[in-house]
């Protein structure tokens, strides 16, 4: 059973209010993680130096500092599936090289179940 979203050359799009800001081209995915290579637009320079900061925080293990940034993240940006979907959680890291790596549910974390 194979995930239309995750293959490879599948485009999810990154956006800041109701600007697209980013295209996150799947390179392959190991769940839970999916990886794409970035294609900045319009607007995603103003993140870069929040990602940087999650990325050291992250290196350093500073997971209290790595949960701050991606509560920021999350308050500022949508993730959208391929189909322009949005998506109900995710957890992002974009990397200097120009790649960045998520996990992403469904439903948004802490909804109990029915």
């Amino acid at each position: 059973m194979s995930n239309p979203h995750l293959a490879r050359g599948a485009v999810w799009r990154l956006h800041h209010l109701d600007r697209e800001i980013a295209r996150l081209t799947v390179t392959g995915s190991d769940m839970p993680w999916t990886h794409a290579e970035v294609e900045a637009r319009a607007g995603f320079e103003r993140f870069g130096p929040l990602f940087a900061e999650q990325e050291r925080a992250v290196e350093e293990e500073d997971r209290e500092r790595a949960d701050a940034c991606h509560t920021r993240i999350r308050a500022a940006l949508t993730l959208t599936f391929p189909d322009g979907t949005p998506v109900a959680e995710f957890m992002l890291h974009v990397h200097g090289d120009g790649t960045a790596g998520w996990r992403w549910h469904d439903e948004p974390f802490g909804t109990p179940d029915p």
